[in-house]
């Protein structure tokens, strides 16, 4: 019988080498295994301890975006063998995000990531995609009640629309909290705008995303409050 770390290790290197079929069996050995972990367990000292190796792997450039994609869907792989198995209270399934890149934008490795930590957080997730319509963000907003709307934007002229969708979405809804990113993107250019939080990815989106991830497994083993 396989040990606790043996089977995280097989995780992290799954997600390392970006081996999606090893990634679904090393997560099913976590669910064949209860005595010994949970699945939660697996996603965060497994699945996100393996993603945070690919940033350092990143930052150090022996991997590219491509490689980090390979991983990201390598993740996604294990990850939809254990989320059905997670109490909805311990996966902290509490709050709901929309997000996309916002109209005329086709960039979304950031935003894929963003999206890749909330799926890990366990929060309900709505992505729009890349190059959405302004009023889509808005409706699906108000249609879903999310808590959060994130929008992405890397290109000066794209992030205009940034400040049109806000206003739009504040006026029907006060209480949705806006969270905005990008290359383009400043602290003081996202408070003019109306949002409520800013994650900064100029070159380092990717770096960035993955950092955000290691965060959260402090959190959620209790390192950090």
């Amino acid at each position: 019988m396989a040990t606790k770390q043996e089977i995280l290790d097989e995780l992290v290197e799954a997600v390392v080498e970006y081996e999606e079929d090893d990634c679904v069996a090393a997560a099913q050995k976590v669910l064949d295994n209860p005595d010994v972990m949970t699945p939660m367990d697996g996603v965060l000292d497994g699945l996100a301890a393996g993603m945070e190796k690919v940033g350092v792997l990143f930052d150090t450039h022996e991997y590219f975006v491509p490689e980090v994609l390979m991983c990201a869907d390598a993740l996604y792989a294990g990850l939809a063998v254990l989320r059905p198995h997670i109490p909805p209270v311990e996966a902290g399934t509490k709050a709901s995000v929309v997000l996309g890149s916002v109209q005329g934008d086709v960039h979304d490795i950031g935003k894929n990531l963003v999206k890749m930590m909330f799926d890990i957080a366990g929060w309900e997730v709505y992505d729009l995609g890349r190059d959405v319509p302004l009023e889509d963000f808005v409706e699906k907003q108000l249609d879903t009640k999310s808590d959060v709307l994130a929008m992405s934007a890397m290109m000066t002229t794209t992030m205009l629309g940034m400040k049109k969708v806000i206003a739009m979405v504040k006026e029907k809804n006060p209480d949705c909290l806006i969270m905005l990113g990008g290359a383009p993107l400043t602290r003081d250019v996202a408070n003019l705008f109306g949002a409520d939080g800013y994650a900064e990815s100029a070159g380092n989106a990717v770096s960035e995303g993955i950092k955000m991830i290691g965060n959260l497994r402090k959190f959620e083993k209790g390192e950090v409050t």
